[in-house]
């Protein structure tokens, strides 16, 4: 329930509006229960001054020998009758013996040669407790508006409740008295309250489920966008409809995606632009190295400008690859890094895949293939051979790449992803590159919105790229490309050395 509480807003919505209609209810209760007992007393009071006025009448216009009779059917379950011939006895013993009557069950009566069956009575009880308050209740002598017979007529209460007695004085001197109570209320919750308690509840659960679907669903929308931004996905701007607060969210996600787009795309282009800027004197510089005398001082130069050039070179390519807008698509992710082990293999390298089980994966493959080989590469260059696997976790995709070599310094695990950094020991310029393998490697794999982590085990050092698992897959990438994506590439595709002519010009008139 605790778990359904934190992960679902629909049951927040049902929780609540639960709770609105239980304190709603009570607080109606609360206030309409004493109005509700005082209703029920005064129609019961209007009830027994009629009955009581009416068989008054009736006894004063018929023979003493029937009034018994009469007095017998006029009983019923909640109200006795009877004559009393020696006066009205004082409050206290005349309640006791009106709840005495009532306790008695009621006969079978005899009228006019026939025999009519007693009602049936229901269980009734003295309420002690609320008779006990009514005790110092004394005879109420009720005013002439409030009776409808000329007569006089006494009244008090039995109880709290409904209990009432009243006393009529007969033509004949004798007293007509008269002792109603009801049985105790089954309270507010009968089976006709539960009933409509339990419809309201169901009729605005219905409704909250709608209102928090209402909600929810942008926010779902707006999760899945965000987590397939955050992986390098170009995706199609949220819809800016509904409510003020889901429309500026909309808004405010929509811009800060074009921000974004502008800003990498403002970084790729100066990139291309200090790379191509950079091509040109270096090529100059070549050029004059040629000319020096010193052949020691003219291959170290070259060696120096050789080493530029292609970390120029290095960073071109790096930026060609970052313009480039490849559409995400799903595929067989272990077949995908089986393919590439199998195609280094066929090169000579030594390397293995640990074959697992099929795992379909959303992805830009291209850019994760590449990923891959520069890690395996690397293993297979320090570490004389490489092993492969792809295994599915509890909630990543891990694959792993290990190696049977020196492995690095626990201090330069982090400093191994900084672009253009080598560990001197272990990579030198014949047999390594410039520094970005890493750097591109890691960077490919937080587009993917996972990371890569080095560990040293005790033989070599594992590589692990760990992709999160995706629970419903992120939307569908649209075609077209990054804006200015294509404008980049275009540009350092058309790359192209400047003439040779007017450098070799300036070159000898310089020398």
């Amino acid at each position: 329930m605790m778990s359904l509480w934190k992960r679902s807003l629909a049951a927040r919505f049902i929780c609540f509006t639960l709770l609105s209609l239980a304190l709603s209810q009570a607080i109606v209760f609360f206030i309409s229960w004493d109005e509700h007992g005082q209703v029920i007393r005064k129609t019961a009071k209007g009830e027994i001054f009629s009955r009581c006025a009416s068989l008054a009448r009736v006894l004063e216009a018929t023979p003493p020998s029937l009034q018994t009779e009469i007095l017998n059917a006029s009983n019923t379950s909640t109200a006795r009758y009877w004559i009393s011939t020696n006066g009205l006895k004082d409050a206290p013993a005349w309640r006791e013996e009106a709840w005495e009557r009532l306790a008695q069950p009621l006969p079978r009566v005899s009228f006019a040669g026939h025999s009519v069956p007693a009602e049936v009575r229901p269980d009734f009880a003295r309420n002690t407790a609320a008779s006990s308050s009514a005790t110092s209740s004394q005879w109420i002598d009720l005013r002439p508006e409030a009776w409808p017979l000329s007569r006089p007529a006494k009244f008090l209460y039995l109880d709290d409740a409904t209990g009432m007695g009243l006393a009529v004085r007969l033509a004949n001197g004798t007293w007509l008295n008269t002792a109603f109570a009801k049985p105790a209320q089954d309270g507010f919750w009968t089976s006709k309250s539960t009933l409509a308690l339990g419809l309201s509840a169901l009729s605005l659960s219905i409704i909250a489920v709608f209102a928090a679907r209402g909600i929810a669903q942008p926010l779902r929308r707006l999760a899945i966008a965000a987590e397939a931004f955050g992986r390098g996905q170009e995706i199609v701007p949220l819809p800016e409809t509904g409510p003020d607060d889901i429309r500026r969210t909309a808004e405010a996600f929509n811009r800060m995606q074009a921000r974004l787009h502008r800003f990498v795309d403002d970084r790729t282009r100066m990139l291309a632009a200090i790379g191509h800027d950079l091509r040109t004197p270096l090529t100059s510089l070549r050029l004059r190295a040629e000319f020096v005398p010193d052949e020691d001082v003219r291959e170290k130069m070259l060696s120096t400008i050789t080493e530029v050039q292609t970390m120029t070179e290095a960073t071109l390519a790096f930026a060609r690859e970052d313009a480039t807008a490849e559409s995400t698509r799903t595929v067989d992710l272990s077949a995908l890094v089986e393919s590439l082990c199998d195609d280094l293999a066929e090169l000579g390298y030594d390397i293995s895949f640990s074959e697992g089980q099929k795992i379909s994966y959303s992805c830009r493959p291209d850019a994760l293939r590449r990923a891959c080989r520069n890690l395996v590469e690397n293993a297979i260059r320090y570490g004389e051979r490489a092993r492969v696997s792809v295994e599915r976790q509890a909630d990543s995709i891990e694959i792993t790449v290990s190696d049977d070599g020196p492995g690095i310094p626990d201090s330069a695990k982090e400093q191994v992803f900084t672009p253009f950094f080598r560990i001197e020991n272990s990579r030198n310029r014949e047999t390594g590159g410039v520094g970005l393998g890493l750097s591109i490697a890691r960077t490919i794999a937080r587009h993917h919105g996972g990371d890569i982590v080095l560990t040293n085990k005790q033989k070599g050092l594992q590589a692990a790229i760990s992709l999160p698992a995706l629970d419903g897959g992120p939307p569908p990438p649209i075609s077209r490309p990054v804006a200015g994506a294509k404008d980049v590439t275009n540009a350092l595709e058309s790359e192209k050395p400047s003439s040779v002519a007017p450098i070799l010009q300036r070159a000898s008139k310089s020398y």
